[in-house]
C-alpha cells in the first residue's frame, strides 16, 4: 500500500538528491560583500571543499524570493524581521530554509559570508535538524558541522568562509591526530571544541550547550541566537510565520 503524501519531504528531505537552494537578499543592511560574488563563492565552497568530504552537492541560484521545489537561504536584517519564516520552519513547499541575519551578524563584528557558509554547511548535512552522534560519556552531540569551529575562517576568492568539521570528528573510535577532523586542521581529536566554538548536546534528558572556552560562553550569551539552528534542536518543525508587522 502506498502511503499518503504529505507536504513534508520524507527521508530527510530526499537527501540522496541534489537540491536547488534559492538564495535571496531582503536585508536593508549592507552585506559587506557583493551578493553575486558571495553566491559564486558559496557554490565553490560546496563543489570544491564540502562535497569531496561530505558528499552533499547542491546548486545555489540567486532569486528574489522562494522558488517552487527548492530549498532556500534568506538574507534578512535580524531575528525580528516581520513576516519571515524561521529556520526551524520550512519553505512554502515544506523544504529546508536557512536564515542569515545580516544586521545581527555585523553588529557583533562577524562577516555575513561566514554566517552564510556556516548555515549552508549545516543545512546540507542535517537538513531536518534531527541527527546526532554518541560522544564521550554517552552524551549525544548534534550533527552540526560548523559550531565546534565557528570562529575559524578561510577565504575563497577573497571572501571569508567558515571552517567545518569532517565526518571523523563524530567518530569516537578515532585516536588523536589519526585523521583530518576539520578543514583548517585545527582540531586534533574527535568531539574537540575549539576555543571559539560550541556544541549542542543532549544529556540529562535535555538539550544544552558545551563551550570551547569561558570566553565563548560569555560571547554566546550576549549574542542574539533566535532563529539559529541550535535553538530548535529537538523541537518539531512546523509551518509558522513570525508576528505580522504593525
Amino acid at each position: 500500500m502506498q502511503a499518503a503524501r504529505s507536504r513534508f519531504i520524507a527521508a530527510a528531505f530526499d537527501h540522496g538528491q541534489i537540491p536547488t537552494i534559492a538564495c535571496f537578499n531582503k536585508a536593508r543592511t549592507s552585506l559587506g560583500v557583493d551578493f553575486d560574488r558571495l553566491i559564486a563563492a558559496l557554490q565553490t565552497f560546496v563543489d570544491d571543499y564540502f562535497v569531496p568530504v561530505w558528499g552533499t552537492p547542491a546548486k545555489l541560484v540567486k532569486t528574489t524570493t522562494f522558488r517552487k521545489g527548492a530549498w532556500a537561504m534568506a538574507f534578512l536584517d535580524d531575528a525580528d524581521v516581520a513576516n519571515a519564516l524561521g529556520y526551524h520552519d520550512l519553505t512554502p513547499d515544506g523544504l529546508p530554509l536557512s536564515k542569515v541575519f545580516v544586521k545581527t551578524t555585523r553588529a557583533v563584528g562577524q562577516r555575513v559570508s561566514v554566517t552564510a557558509c556556516h548555515e549552508l554547511a549545516e543545512m546540507l548535512v542535517d537538513p531536518a535538524i534531527n541527527l546526532c552522534a554518541t560522544g564521550p560519556n554517552t552524551v549525544f552531540y548534534a550533527y552540526e558541522t560548523a559550531d565546534a569551529v565557528e570562529e575559524v575562517e578561510f577565504t575563497i576568492r577573497g571572501i571569508a568562509m567558515s571552517d567545518f568539521v569532517y565526518p571523523a570528528w563524530f567518530e569516537g573510535f578515532r585516536k588523536p591526530n589519526s585523521a583530518q577532523f576539520d578543514y583548517a586542521k585545527r582540531v586534533k581529536r574527535p568531539f574537540q571544541i575549539l576555543p571559539g566554538g560550541y556544541m549542542s548536546v543532549f544529556k540529562n534528558g535535555r538539550w544544552t550547550q558545551l563551550f570551547g572556552s569561558a570566553g565563548k560562553a560569555r560571547r554566546f550569551r550576549r549574542e542574539d541566537r533566535r532563529g539559529h539552528r541550535s535553538t530548535y534542536r529537538g523541537k518539531t518543525r512546523r509551518m509558522r510565520r513570525s508576528r505580522p508587522a504593525r
